[in-house]
């Protein structure tokens, strides 16, 4: 076991292990810590623990110092500073004419860079930028090329649920989320239903999908033929409610067609498999409107 600290150097962005030393550090307080980026400033987000040594990357960095007033004066500083590059920046992009979106700007703590995030569909020469860039800000330049998840990251925003974004959040990593999530929740196969502000798939629909898949395998799948239990008597499933476990099954009842509701328990059928299914047409619309390959592929860009 190793003995560390968690820190995240931005909202919702990645937890790195530093080692503690003789430090007595709690969690929320801020820390200055040697990074391949030189000194940053970051955030204890797990106070002094234990972990697994494979979890850790050797070697381990101890933290440099506590964070003071002036280290805390200094990054409120350059908050405000990322806050006035921006602007110049746009304004030299529409200058050149550059085919990019700026997103964000990042200082490093000691200032020996800043960092900008923009959004291009494609590759772009920013060179003649770049200088016109370090001439303003006397300092190194670097342009970081960012996909449309990052992009929403770093904007932040409000879901379709009203709440603020799951990756401006809490969410470290973009998790694998493909159409087939969606189907499995019954959801609408409409791709401005199920996409995020980014445009590509919801990242909820991971948050749910193991409970549905444990849910749907106690259920039929509709139009499969089943038998009612108690009579025997021969059906076709018309729809099922995943979570009340309902499902409503056609009979023949004098010669007539009659909608019933039952429970899994009350039907024998073919459990599910786990198997690998083709995608429908409806899906496949689904996922060229996502600009998404059947593979799940772009999911992250």
């Amino acid at each position: 076991m190793t003995k560390v600290i968690g820190v995240r150097f931005r909202e919702a962005g990645k937890v790195y292990y530093f080692a503690p030393g003789n430090l007595d550090i709690k969690r929320d307080q801020h820390v200055i810590v040697q990074t391949a980026r030189g000194l940053e400033y970051g955030t204890v987000v797990l106070g002094v623990s234990e972990v697994e040594d494979d979890k850790v990357i050797q070697p381990l960095k101890d933290v440099v110092r506590l964070a003071t007033k002036d280290d805390d004066e200094r990054e409120a500083s350059n908050r405000r500073k990322e806050a006035e590059a921006v602007p110049i920046c746009k304004e030299k992009i529409e200058k050149r004419g550059l085919p990019m979106k700026l997103i964000n700007a990042e200082y490093t703590f000691d200032n020996s860079k800043i960092l900008f995030y923009y959004f291009s569909d494609g590759r772009v020469d920013f060179r003649e930028l770049v200088k016109d860039l370090a001439s303003v800000f006397h300092t190194r330049i670097e342009m970081r090329q960012v996909g449309v998840r990052d992009e929403a990251k770093l904007r932040g925003g409000i879901g379709i649920c009203g709440r603020p974004l799951c990756c401006n959040t809490y969410m470290a990593d973009f998790v694998p989320v493909s159409i087939k999530m969606a189907k499995e929740q019954n959801l609408s196969l409409n791709a401005s239903k199920i996409s995020g502000v980014c445009g590509r798939l919801m990242c909820c629909l991971k948050n749910e999908q193991e409970t549905y898949e444990e849910l749907n395998r106690n259920l039929p799948n509709v139009g499969d033929d089943v038998t009612i239990v108690h009579n025997n008597q021969h059906g076709t499933v018309h729809s099922v409610n995943v979570l009340r476990q309902i499902v409503k099954v056609l009979v023949d009842i004098d010669d007539e067609k009659e909608l019933q509701e039952y429970k899994p328990e009350e039907l024998r059928f073919k459990r599910r498999r786990n198997k690998k299914q083709e995608l429908t047409k409806e899906e496949k619309e689904a996922m060229a409107e996502l600009e998404l390959g059947d593979d799940g592929s772009k999911l992250n860009d």
